[in-house]
């Protein structure tokens, strides 16, 4: 440490990093109750860090939130320790959520569960960290579950550790390799608020009462930020949020300076531009609530506002002597999907629904300002944009949040964004772990050799349940997860991560059934419906509306099917034999947007309005899809 460089030791900035599922919300729960964060009247929902509503219904954190705890326990030695915990997501597709809490915290809380082990998100966000030379406390959680194998995880974890340290060394000479393998493990349960450094019994609770043992950890082995008392002003922004009676909140970590309200400072943006600025607002936060500061100094995380344009990555530095910090990078997207105004017949029927192409454009741009891991680029059509993300999940829950707020859009098949490299195409490819039970080892195995995946290892720890890892394209991974799904009856775990570019793979065939094509507008018949249901099986339920070009169910052949699903009875004097009952006819499957996304082919799209979804063909006229299809026999 240099002799112009100060430490607060009255702060600590830690990030809690695992992968998707293994308990981060629950562990930031538990510290936040025993810290006394809420009132002792207050009624506090469980993963109250997972404030959206679709992470709510997923059961997955989506955006990298902070949060504050006060520590006043026996490692304090009587002081009080303020503790910014970020808590970030566990999927890959939202990595650039991971990358921005990473440029805010001095350390991370690595967590890995007692019986799955690490996984591929495991992987991607140690190597970050290590990359970026932040400390690593490991947390063995869920030590209390039944399946539990403490010992092989740490174990798994410190190969990893030791794997990623040796990738990461040949290109930083200067990484201190000893450093970076010494770290504490802590044995915790996040849903009993228990911890301790003691090795418990598998399935057994740790020895101790509390959290206590994970405070001390993170105290003594994540550093206390340093800062330069001579340094001018400087403030990080790395996320964005809003508030109805400030307008936009702009988060930022403060490395050198003081940051005062009412206060003039110069903002860096990217264009590299300095504007002056004044600081209407500073927000401190304090648990999951922000209050108003006066100030602020190096190593705090707050809020400020009166910048309406400010976004992630820029700086808030000194008018006088200016000293921008570099942009926030983030790893390039791998998955693109065009996204346009809705030119469905049934376009426009939803009240008060946003449908022109100036508003689905304004809420792109909005969406790209507070997102760091998206691009979003033109197209030959004025009312459509291409759409750039890290994955399916990602642009799924972008469609699925502009949907809840009233949009209407027509979203294309994902699709993989390819490079040149040498004159030759190349695609993004995956590492991918897979968990099932024996019995399903030969569907999986099938089912990825389909895809162009190849295995590149499988390990059976006598469970019961078999761990492959294969190298497939990312391409092979559209609408994967629900043929996974329905091949391991439901008990396939599957995940994966970037893992570069390779040259192209060759043709992968997706989807093996055909589609049924409405021949015509009209209302669905169970008349009609009973007639075809042995062709197939149907998306629509009698009563619905349907348009020429809809898709209203899955062939059970390879082609697509042009059915007249509006057919009504003829009427007779003729009493018939049977009644007209209709308890034969198979209940239709109602579909989700990712389901949606999955099933739809090149030739088709999803129609997304604030009340239905529908798949329908691109071309909606028969005859001219007829054309379409020739052009391209011939190409």
């Amino acid at each position: 440490m240099s002799e112009n460089t100060a430490q607060r030791a009255d702060l600590r900035n830690v990030a809690i990093v695992a992968h998707v599922d293994h308990g981060k919300t629950t562990i930031v729960d538990a510290m936040l109750q025993q810290t006394h964060a809420f009132s002792s009247h207050g009624e506090v929902a469980e993963r109250v860090m997972d404030s959206g509503d679709l992470e709510r219904e997923k059961g997955i954190t989506i955006l990298a939130k902070n949060t504050t705890v006060f520590y006043d326990g026996p490692a304090a030695n009587g002081e009080t320790i303020t503790i910014n915990v970020i808590d970030t997501p566990g999927h890959a597709d939202f990595g650039g959520e991971v990358e921005r809490g990473l440029s805010m915290v001095d350390g991370v809380v690595l967590l890995v569960d007692a019986s799955e082990g690490p996984l591929p998100q495991t992987r991607f966000v140690l190597r970050k960290a290590l990359e970026a030379k932040l400390p690593v406390i490991v947390v063995v959680n869920k030590v209390d579950r039944p399946d539990a194998r403490i010992e092989e995880v740490v174990s798994d974890t410190m190969d990893l550790l030791l794997g990623l340290a040796s990738d990461i060394a040949e290109d930083n000479p200067d990484l201190d390799l000893d450093a970076v393998l010494d770290v504490p493990v802590v044995y915790a349960s996040g849903k009993a608020g228990r911890a301790s450094t003691d090795q418990p019994a598998n399935g057994e609770l740790p020895d101790n009462e509390d959290l206590e043992p994970l405070f001390k950890t993170i105290i003594e082995h994540i550093p206390a930020p340093s800062y330069n008392p001579e340094g001018v002003l400087q403030a990080h922004v790395t996320n964005l949020d809003a508030s109805p009676f400030l307008g936009r909140l702009a988060l930022l970590r403060i490395f050198n300076g003081t940051l005062k309200k009412g206060q003039t400072v110069a903002w860096a943006r990217q264009d590299g531009t300095l504007k002056s600025v004044r600081i209407s607002e500073l927000l401190a936060t304090r648990g999951l609530d922000r209050v108003p500061a006066e100030s602020a100094g190096p190593g705090e995380i707050v809020a400020v506002a009166g910048i309406e344009d400010i976004t992630i990555g820029e700086t808030l530095t000194d008018l006088e002597n200016p000293a921008p910090l570099p942009l926030i990078t983030v790893d390039d997207p791998a998955i693109s999907m065009t996204i346009g105004i809705n030119t469905s017949p049934l376009a426009g029927r939803v009240k008060g629904a946003k449908v022109t192409a100036r508003q689905v454009k304004d809420r792109l741009d909005k969406e790209l300002i507070g997102n760091v891991s998206l691009k979003i680029l033109p197209t030959q059509r004025p009312d459509a944009w291409e759409v750039q993300g890290r994955g399916e999940l990602a642009l799924a829950i972008l469609v699925e949040q502009m949907r809840r707020e009233g949009f209407e859009l027509t979203a294309g098949k994902p699709q993989v964004v390819t490079k040149t490299v040498d004159g030759k195409v190349h695609e993004p490819f995956e590492h991918m772990t897979i968990d099932v039970p024996e019995e399903y080892l030969g569907a999986v195995t099938q089912l990825m050799a389909g895809r162009k995946g190849r295995m590149e290892g499988m390990s059976n720890h006598g469970t019961g349940w078999v761990r492959m890892e294969f190298k497939v394209p990312s391409r092979g991974l559209i609408g994967f997860r629900t043929k996974f799904l329905t091949d391991t009856r439901g008990a396939g775990i599957a995940s994966s991560y970037a893992d570069g570019y390779e040259p192209w793979a060759g043709e992968i065939e997706y989807r093996t059934n055909g589609s049924m094509v409405a021949d015509r507008a009209g209302v669905v018949t169970p008349f009609a419906m009973i007639n075809l249901q042995e062709r197939g099986s149907f998306f629509v339920e009698p009563t619905s509306e349907v348009y020429e070009g809809m898709i209203v169910g899955e062939n059970s052949r390879a082609d697509d099917m042009d059915v007249n699903i509006t057919k009504e009875k003829k009427l007779t004097n003729m009493r018939a034999a049977s009644s007209e009952t209709f308890e034969n006819l198979t209940p239709p499957r109602k579909l989700t947007l990712e389901e949606c996304l999955e099933f739809a082919r090149e030739d088709e799209c999803v129609e997304v309005t604030p009340e239905a979804i529908r798949i329908r063909k691109v071309v909606l006229d028969a005859n001219e899809r007829l054309k379409v299809a020739r052009q391209r026999a011939r190409a």
